[in-house]
Order: structure tokens, then C-alpha cells, then sequence
């Protein structure tokens, strides 16, 4: 019965052992970022097509011919860019997962206080200081991102005050938001057929929801890099903790060895002179 029962507890406190070594911390702001990344990637781009599709079927706008950057080149570099955010942010939640993991108790057993406490000081510094450059990165990204949740609350407003006041005549200029030069007039008026269309449309009101996700997704990212930067520091603090402590073990090991080696030595001493 014993012999049935130890195999059980040694794989009792391996996994005891596993769980102990998971960084929860770089977990939890890791799930965080990818949730934020994704809503804004996924929503924003959808957003993105959306606008398109509504400035050219209620604007009445078309894309310009030759190297002109208008607002639909625009929407297609935002879209790029979304990609190469989707992407970078992927690879760089995984290894500051990594670097979680060669911080926990688990790892630095593994290989030992030496690698950690050299690699991982520098490691960690390096971390800090970029973590804190994309903090700010995205927070200059939910200022932009909120820029057309503005624009489309405006129209989701002349749209509400529309159907609420009997014959307004409420206009909205695309020149107001730089989306259209000053030259061109791009305006629809709520007596206008394509007004109407625009404000019974399915189109407008999941746009305008799509760019709240997308705000709300930039948010949470941002916690989560502010969140990694508590990680990051504490885990800073621990490695240079360790390096102390190696250091004090070394010196110690080093007199505690040197009063050995003199207190054999006079014991050597004794032993000739009394022979």
C-alpha cells in the first residue's frame, strides 16, 4: 500500500513544484495585453472598413487617382499598421513571458543563482525601459483611437436629433474633421435622402460601436503595460537582491575557507612539534 501511495506523492509535489515556477503575474498582464492587442486589432480594422464603405456610399466620395494620399490611403496605412501591431505585440508578450519564467523560484533552481543574477539583471532592466516606451506608445495610441469615436458620437447625435426635432435642418461637413480638403465640399444634410439612409443603417451604429471596443482595447492595454512594469520592477529587485546574496555567499564561503585553511595549518604545527 505504501509503494502505491509514494509514486502518487512524488507526482503531488512535481506538480506542486510546476505551478509554483508559472509567473502569474506576467501571466495575468500577459492575457490582458493579447485581450487588449485583439479587440483593438480585430475592432479597429473592422472600423476601419466600415468608414470606408460609408464615406463612399453616403459621402459620395471616391479614391484619388496617382500618388495623392487622400483619407481612404490613409485608412489603408492605419490598416498596415494594425498588422505590424498585431504581430509585434504577439512576440513581445511572449518573451516577457520568458522572462517571467527565468525569474520564479523554478528556473533559478534549474540553473542556478549565478545565470540568473547576471543574464536577468540586465535582462530585466532592458525590459523596464522598452515596456515603458510602449506604455507610452499606447496611450498616444487611445488619445488618436478616440479621435473617431468624437467624429462618429457627433453623427450618432444629428442622427438622434434628427428624428427628435421636427424640421431641423442639421448638417454634417467632413472639412470640420480634415478628412476632405477645404476645396471640397462633403456634407450630408439630415434633408437629404442619403442622411436618412445613413441613420436607419445597421453600417453606422456597429461602426461607431466597433471604434468604442477598439478605445476600450487600447485602454487595456495600456493597464497591461503598466502592469508589466510592476512585474518587471519587482522581478529587477529580486535579481539584484540575489546578486547581493551571491556576493555575500562568496565572501563568506571565502573567510569560512580561509579559517579552515588556518586552522589546519596550526594544527599541522602542533602535531610536528609535539613529534
Amino acid at each position: 500500500m505504501h509503494s502505491q501511495l509514494l509514486p502518487d506523492n512524488r507526482c503531488f509535489e512535481c506538480c506542486i513544484k510546476c505551478l509554483g515556477g508559472i509567473p502569474y503575474a506576467s501571466l495575468i498582464a500577459t492575457i490582458l495585453l493579447y485581450a487588449g492587442v485583439a479587440l483593438f486589432c480585430g475592432c479597429g480594422h473592422e472600423a476601419l472598413s466600415g468608414t470606408v464603405n460609408i464615406l463612399q456610399t453616403y459621402f459620395e466620395m471616391t479614391r484619388s487617382a496617382g500618388d495623392v494620399i487622400d483619407a481612404f490611403t490613409l485608412i489603408d496605412i492605419f490598416k498596415y499598421v494594425i498588422y505590424g501591431v498585431a504581430a509585434a505585440f504577439f512576440v513581445y508578450g511572449i518573451l516577457l513571458m520568458v522572462e517571467g519564467f527565468f525569474t520564479t523560484g523554478a528556473i533559478k533552481d534549474l540553473y542556478g543563482d549565478f545565470k540568473i543574477t547576471t543574464c536577468g539583471r540586465c535582462v530585466s532592466a532592458w525590459f523596464i525601459m522598452l515596456t515603458y516606451i510602449f506604455m507610452l506608445a499606447w496611450l498616444g495610441v487611445t488619445a488618436f483611437t478616440s479621435l473617431p469615436v468624437y467624429m462618429y458620437f457627433n453623427l450618432w447625435t444629428i442622427c438622434r436629433n434628427a428624428t427628435v426635432v421636427d424640421g431641423a435642418n442639421l448638417c454634417l461637413d467632413l472639412r470640420q474633421y480634415g478628412i476632405v480638403t477645404v476645396g471640397e465640399e462633403k456634407k450630408v444634410c439630415t434633408s437629404s435622402e442619403s442622411f436618412i439612409k445613413m441613420c436607419d443603417s445597421n453600417e453606422l451604429n456597429m461602426t461607431f460601436h466597433l471604434f468604442i471596443v477598439a478605445l476600450a482595447g487600447a485602454g487595456a492595454a495600456v493597464i497591461a503595460m503598466v502592469h508589466y512594469l510592476m512585474v518587471l520592477s519587482a522581478n529587477w529587485a529580486y535579481v539584484k537582491d540575489a546578486c547581493r546574496m551571491q556576493k555575500y555567499e562568496d565572501i563568506k564561503s571565502k573567510e569560512e575557507q580561509e579559517l579552515h585553511d588556518i586552522h589546519s595549518t596550526r594544527s599541522k604545527e602542533r602535531l610536528n612539534a609535539y613529534t
